[in-house]
């Protein structure tokens, strides 16, 4: 098949693959539409059937080889740090006693204030500091932090 007859062969091919390509949306078929154009043109040119296979395939492959890994990265979601990921990990303090069986509990943190759960169950008192572990639906998961106090009048003495 050449000239305007080859042509209208390939054009219906590279539509098959463009309306499958449209109905699936996994980028498998758009290679071989580019592949049917290049062809349609060599069919209007008048090359031999032949010569437009080979056309159709090498243009396929190439255009999957060096197109694919341009657009999966354009195409592929990435995973974007929101506002309430940024205080996993941060420090906060108790506003409100935090007691997993009464469900109460009220944590500032990064700025702002959080309902709050203990992460192995343990009631925290306010104005307890606590690490932020993850994050439950809105609620902070927290631990508190041990923190050392030295006794009253038990700071260190010099060595003389």
């Amino acid at each position: 098949m050449i000239g305007v007859y080859g042509a209208i062969f390939w054009l219906v091919i590279a539509v098959i693959f463009f309306v499958i390509e449209g109905l699936t949306v996994q980028m498998v078929c758009i290679w071989f539409a580019a592949g049917a154009v290049f062809a349609m043109l060599a069919a209007f040119v008048e090359m031999h059937f032949w010569v437009q296979m080979l056309i159709f395939l090498v243009t396929s492959i190439l255009v999957l080889v060096i197109g694919r890994p341009l657009l999966v990265d354009k195409i592929k979601p990435k995973k974007v740090a929101t506002n309430a990921d940024r205080v996993i990990g941060q420090v906060g303090v108790v506003l409100e006693q935090i007691d997993n069986l009464e469900q109460t509990g009220r944590v500032s943190a990064n700025g702002l204030i959080w309902t709050a759960r203990s992460e192995f169950g343990s009631i925290i008192p306010v104005q307890s500091k606590v690490l932020v572990k993850y994050i439950d639906g809105v609620k902070l998961i927290v631990e508190p932090i041990q923190i050392l106090q030295q006794e009253p009048g038990a700071a260190e003495q010099p060595e003389t």
